[in-house]
């Protein structure tokens, strides 16, 4: 009897002891978790391929600090070659990994690494005993050692672009850095404002302008290339060694008119203009052989530093400028990033994809693009809903619900065929470095060739394992005017069906943000909360083609409000275990607009949360250090437009407003002003709408503190709570 009585004892205890361990290994997320996830990002293979070098992003504090990290990969390429034929990817998120390890010796942090053409050094960005500046090392462990200061501007420039880059040679740096360029520093008591682009993000513009300098990196002797009242940016050094390419705003008055070429500049100064349109040029890249570049850019005259409605598409000019042509024009989707395979024959690059940011590559010589890790999803037949994401007229989908917020490419090509029915088909693949993520995954590095992708980092494997995520749910439906729209919902943490929950409804920025295929903390900890989490993509955001991101041009509140109506009616008619009485909203940035519209135009949400919103657009235009956005979105200037902008601002409608609402915004938000959050809040509080504005110092558009941003989801939490519960 005693030993039966032992035995019990010790199976209860194993038992309870399991269920503990369990409970531990899957609890539920708070707040503060947020700042468990680490960011990594600027995943840079070297040109043997054999390295990968990466940033990873941790919270120490109450700071964000940077290190570089190294992996090598040469042997896990070797081992997991491309099939001969083209199936569906092979992705494993639980696979073996590689040895990862820090670059830098204690004590060092960095970011921005980019390899020598040569694979024997890494050049990166520190500020380390008071210099800031270039920095080179190599994998081997060496001291770093520093090669040039660099001066920064705090003025705002849209997609900088590569900061620095290595001759061919692997002797040379050029590098951006700016200088005063002569102008009277005049004073700072009073401060006379002169110019229209005179706020940056967080504070007033500085007088400093960029350019293009150059140094040896064994003998460092920099001295500076251009000059003028330019901001020169995102540089590609030439292969033959002789020419810089970069990019700059030459127009008469370049504050008034958004218009960036691309220009080189040769060793001794001399400068000549490579591109002259009347759309933008961004991040240019020189192909191997010198005869192109690829870039990415947009073609109307009219256009902005923030949220761009037109989506950027792939192009290649001759490197004399007198041809070029649009690599992803029959795609139709927004795409950046252009790196060449070596052989100069093609061009990868990322682009945006109903949820998905994926990697493609087009053939100078071909007219469609196709996917780089893995073959189309042919699962998806004619008759169903979906639409084929790069081809209306094909039978068949993109779907591999990740975002890839990285890549670079190696010098190394595999060159064989793959067989498609009864042909041999030609292929040239490159081993990539990726940064990947889904939405139950946190970024990790991974590295691939062809339909092969293979995970290397695990930094955010403990705080994934440690807690219970939620796999959101994606669905279509029809709009108003027949436009399918796509959209996600979480279910809260513990769902029963016999219950029901309270639902948030989160909208995304821009307006020509894109919800999607990525991890999300915030909505993570909303779910293990007890709260359904739906998002949509409604008409204005990207990754659907130039139509659905030109849906919310002159009518913010227009149709993009009635898609997000209509989405919340969808999850009500899906999920039942929803309770339709107790729906919040929330947003950021145009997410906080449409927040504060939502409230004024119906009383179904009985909470909401507007973060960094706008409220009034025709005291946005002069607050906000980005006038051009309400010139390319409502076509004009206020004073010529102010019905349309009046028509289409919350505050009009104030007195409708009923919901209890809380504003959120950062005091140094030059992108959009505090003054917004304090008209809609004012309008509520002497209205008797119980409302609460809380301010976050030192912050600007996004928290960037993590105290911050753990309060201000705390706060909020507590709001819907408050209303929802």
């Amino acid at each position: 009897m005693a030993m039966r009585t032992r035995i019990l004892l010790a199976v209860a205890v194993v038992l309870v002891s399991s269920a503990a361990s369990a409970a531990a290994q899957s609890r539920r997320l708070a707040p503060a978790d947020i700042l468990r996830v680490a960011a990594i990002s600027d995943a840079q293979i070297s040109p043997s391929g054999e390295w990968v070098v990466y940033s990873v992003a941790t919270n120490e504090g109450n700071q964000t600090v940077t290190n570089l990290w190294l992996a090598r990969v040469g042997e896990q390429l070797a081992s997991n070659p491309p099939t001969s034929r083209q199936p569906e990817q092979r992705r494993n998120w639980e696979g073996p990994r590689a040895p990862t390890r820090l670059l830098l010796p204690s004590g060092w942090n960095g970011n921005n690494p980019r390899w020598s053409p040569d694979s024997k050094s890494i050049a990166f960005i520190s500020t380390h005993e008071g210099q800031r500046g270039i920095w080179v090392t190599n994998p081997s462990h060496q001291l770093p050692r520093f090669i040039t200061a660099v001066r920064e501007t705090n003025f705002f420039i849209t997609y900088a672009g590569q900061t620095f880059a290595w001759s061919p040679d692997s002797r040379m740096i050029a590098f951006i850095s700016a200088s005063e360029e002569g102008l009277d520093k005049g004073s700072d008591d009073p401060q006379v404002i002169d110019r229209i682009q005179y706020k940056s993000r967080t504070s007033l513009s500085d007088r400093l302008r960029t350019h293009v300098w150059i140094t040896d990196v064994d003998a460092p002797q920099p001295r500076q290339l251009t000059s003028g009242l330019f901001y020169d940016h995102a540089l590609s050094f030439s292969p033959r060694g002789d020419e810089i390419a970069f990019v700059s705003n030459h127009e008469s008055d370049p504050d008034a008119l958004n218009n960036s070429d691309i220009f080189a500049v040769n060793l001794q100064g001399q400068i000549r203009q490579i591109t002259e349109t009347a759309g933008c040029e961004y991040e240019p890249e020189w192909s191997p052989d010198g005869k192109w570049i690829a870039y990415a850019a947009t073609r109307r005259e009219v256009t902005t530093i923030d949220s761009v409605a037109e989506d950027t598409h792939i192009w290649v000019t001759s490197a004399g400028g007198d041809t070029r042509r649009d690599l992803t024009a029959s795609q139709d989707r927004r795409a950046r990033n252009p790196h060449w395979r070596s052989d100069s024959r093609a061009v990868y690059f990322s682009a945006n994809d109903h949820g998905q940011t994926l990697v493609f590559e087009s053939e100078l010589n071909g007219d469609k693009a196709r996917p780089v890790f893995g073959a189309l999803d042919e699962s998806v037949r004619r008759d169903t809903d979906a639409k084929a994401s790069l081809d209306s007229s094909a039978p068949a989908a993109l779907n591999q619900r990740i975002q890839v917020t990285s890549f670079s490419v190696s010098d190394q090509l595999v060159v064989g065929e793959f067989v498609s029915g009864k042909n041999l088909i030609p292929i040239r693949l490159a081993s990539m470095a990726a940064i990947i993520t889904d939405p139950t995954h946190p970024q990790e590095l991974w590295i691939g060739r062809g339909n092969s992708l293979v995970r290397v980092s695990n930094h955010n494997e403990g705080f994934r394992r440690g807690n219970a995520l939620i796999e959101p749910e994606e669905f279509r439906f029809k709009s108003f005017d027949g436009t399918e729209t796509q959209a996600w919902l979480m279910k809260p943490a513990d769902w029963r069906e016999d219950r029901k929950y309270p639902m948030i409804l989160s909208i995304h920025g821009g307006p020509h943000g894109m919800f999607g295929y990525a991890f999300n903390s915030s909505f993570q900890v909303y779910a293990a909360r007890g709260y359904a989490v739906l998002y949509v993509n409604p008409r204005g955001s990207n990754g659907y083609g130039q139509r659905f991101s030109d849906g919310a041009l002159n009518e913010w509140g227009g149709g993009d409000y009635r898609d997000l109506m209509l989405g919340v009616d969808e999850a009500l008619r899906r999920y039942v275990w929803i309770d339709q009485s107790r729906l919040g909203v929330t947003g950021g940035s145009y997410g906080g607009f449409m927040t504060n519209w939502i409230i004024t135009q119906t009383p179904r949400f009985k909470a909401a949360v507007s973060v960094a919103s706008l409220s009034n657009l025709i005291s946005f235009y002069s607050t906000s250090l980005y006038q051009d956005l309400i010139h390319s979105e409502f076509g004009g200037f206020p004073w010529d437009n102010f019905e349309l902008l009046w028509q289409w601002s919350p505050l009009r409608y104030v007195r409708q407003a009923q919901t209890p609402t809380l504003f959120i915004h950062g005091e140094e938000d030059n992108d959009v002003h505090i003054t917004q959050a304090e008209e809609m809040y004012m309008g509520l509080r002497r209205r008797g709408v119980e409302t609460v504005l809380v301010r976050y110092p030192r912050e600007g558009h996004g928290l960037r503190e993590p105290k911050h941003r753990v309060d201000a989801l705390e706060r909020t939490l507590a709001w819907f709570d408050r209303y929802l519960k």
